[in-house]
């Protein structure tokens, strides 16, 4: 196990930042609530242990959620193996898992990363599960995790904040980055810097269940409304507050 990401095994609070103006402190809020008015409350997710969750972010990549839920059902009934019990996935062979996930994108890619992932912590920690990570800080968390390969921002967020950890974190997906960027809500970057600026953003009251509700509200809308090919901005309820909506809109009106 490396042991020297874990030399600080608390959590801290994070450091002083700008205060924000009020316009800027009320803005991921004021989202929130329109997005909570049309759609209204998500349902609340019942947090997997870690390992699964991590198993269940890596594999729903650029996936459906319908596939990607799925895909835990077929690994449960394949080899057969679940939260708790993942040993016969670690165990199978590339093939086995390839055939096993083939309903996910890019099954020959995320085959061989689980794969190794899954061997990586038993070698690492000495028995395949995560929770020994709920004893140390996020950021530590974070990078222990995405030591893994296919394991970047997005899936490290999800780990620590979806899961029973509950930490604060954004698991910034493709839903989530489109309508943040056509909100013009932080410049164009990738994940790891959208997220880290959206959090700049985040009330200190928002504890981490909160900032589960936000993405789940964000993601809902760009899988709804805010798609990728076809937005339907007439019918947005973030219209008001959004260029790119308001210039499509405008776009619309000037077509014969």
């Amino acid at each position: 196990m490396n042991a020297e990401l874990f030399n600080e095994p608390v959590e801290q609070a994070n450091p002083p930042r700008r205060p924000l103006t009020p316009e800027e402190a009320d803005r991921l809020p004021h989202i929130h609530r329109l997005l909570l008015g049309h759609y209204g409350q998500p349902a609340r997710r019942e947090p997997w242990d870690p390992l699964t969750q991590f198993i269940y972010s890596l594999l729903s990549s650029r996936t459906k959620t319908p596939s990607a839920h799925q895909v835990m059902r077929d690994l449960e009934r394949y080899f057969p193996a679940g939260p708790g019990n993942w040993e016969a996935v670690r165990d199978a062979t590339v093939a086995e898992l390839e055939r096993a996930i083939a309903v996910v994108t890019f099954p020959e890619v995320k085959a061989p990363r689980l794969k190794a992932a899954l061997m990586g912590i038993t070698e690492r920690y000495g028995s395949l599960t995560l929770d020994f990570l709920a004893r140390y800080r996020t950021d530590k968390i974070r990078a222990w995790l995405e030591q893994f390969e296919g394991v970047g921002p997005q899936v490290s967020a999800a780990v620590v904040n979806f899961s029973t950890l509950r930490r604060r974190a954004i698991s910034i997906d493709a839903n989530h980055l489109r309508v943040v960027q056509r909100l013009c809500v932080v410049p164009r970057a990738d994940t790891a810097i959208t997220e880290e600026r959206l959090m700049r953003l985040v009330p200190e009251t928002w504890d981490a269940e909160m900032l589960d509700e936000h993405h789940s509200l964000v993601k809902l809308h760009g899988q709804t409304l805010c798609t990728f090919s076809e937005p339907r901005c007439e019918a947005c309820p973030l219209l008001n507050i959004c260029p790119t909506g308001k210039r499509n809109v405008g776009e619309l009106k000037l077509i014969p």
